[in-house]
């Protein structure tokens, strides 16, 4: 018999199994702290539950883990980049990055990725497989433990798409924000999504609080079409209708991703065909110098970005240029993954 995934069970969905077993109502709720709160990774640390009992919980039960397979620390601001392995043998990368007001972290939905940006290393090792909520819940709590950091914001922006893993997603956010666990207020997490238009409008309707980054990367569906082949089936005029129908429905504003990529979309003219598409709207521009990947020529630098957000500031939208961190160790996301992989 499979055991079942305990670290992807809610508590109301570990209270029912646990009655399930003939136990006490109380014993999820001490069973839920130890994984959430203390984190413990065996069933023989928790140590307020009797000897017969772990080993019932050992025999129907599995505590999902990740492994570190390699651990890359930047010599110029602290960024520390993990290559974790899964129970399967696959990989995915996770990104601890530290801020003024605290510790943030970049983790990975899905081994590999469908979507084929073409600036994006993520795609180019293909996809293999959605993640488990205890997966990239495992992402927090695993780099926790290594690090010895406690995790103060979450950005969904490594290896997948999150919005093509949603179920998964949600009981993610369900678990990292439940009061009797880990317990981290959803304002402090950064959803990033290449634009799966219904659900970023199921979504809106949820109304979690969390903050939505779309990657636009290009202010008109050709230039999209040919980076992001997604924009094939959701064109952009879809996409800001959706994502206005999110700003108007959770009344926080939606902060779209630009990689300012040399002599694709860069020049004054796209400044100029961007900053019309987004007037009016309660939103903030990341610009993002790409990054370099072997194999694709796109490139840039935070020269062309800087130069960007003068054009943005000129014509009345706000912008910033993302601060680059982990330079040393390739801290973009998939290239650790392809190597590996190879």
């Amino acid at each position: 018999m499979e055991k079942i995934d305990i670290l992807s069970l809610s508590l109301a969905e570990l209270e029912t199994k646990i009655l399930s077993m003939g136990e006490k109502k109380f014993r999820a709720k001490q069973i839920f702290e130890w994984l959430h709160v203390k984190k413990v990774r065996s069933f023989d640390e928790m140590s307020n539950l009797s000897v017969q009992f772990r080993e019932r919980l050992s025999g129907e039960f599995c505590i999902n883990q990740l492994f570190v397979a390699r651990r890359l620390e930047s010599d110029i601001d602290n960024t520390v980049k993990y290559l974790y392995r899964l129970s399967d043998g696959c990989f995915v990368e996770t990104v601890l990055m530290e801020y003024k007001h605290g510790m943030s972290l970049c983790v990975s939905t899905q081994v590999g990725c469908k979507m084929g940006c073409r600036f994006c290393a993520s795609t180019i090792a293909g996809f293999e497989r959605n993640l488990e909520p205890s997966e990239i819940l495992g992402q927090v709590y695993e780099t926790e433990r290594d690090s010895g950091k406690k995790v103060s914001g979450i950005v969904l922006m490594g290896i997948g798409e999150p919005l093509d893993n949603y179920k998964n997603v949600l009981k993610f956010l369900e678990l990292v924000s439940a009061p009797e666990g880990n317990n981290l207020s959803l304002r402090h997490v950064t959803l990033s999504t290449c634009g799966i238009v219904p659900k970023i409008r199921e979504l809106a309707d949820l109304r979690l609080g969390l903050t939505l980054s779309v990657s636009l990367h290009c202010p008109d569906d050709k230039g999209r079409s040919e980076i992001m082949p997604v924009n094939n089936v959701y064109n952009i005029s879809e996409l800001m209708s959706a994502t206005r129908e999110y700003i108007e429905k959770t009344g926080r504003r939606v902060t779209y991703e630009y990689a300012v990529i040399d002599g694709v979309n860069s020049d004054r003219k796209s400044a100029q065909k961007l900053a019309s598409l987004l007037h009016g709207i309660n939103c903030h521009v990341n610009l993002i110098p790409v990054n370099a990947v072997k194999e694709r020529n796109y490139k840039s630098s935070r020269g062309s970005a800087l130069r960007f957000s003068e054009y943005l500031t000129e014509m009345g939208i706000n912008s910033t240029v993302r601060r680059t961190l982990g330079s040393d160790i390739n801290a973009a996301c998939g290239q650790l993954r392809r190597e590996a992989s190879e």
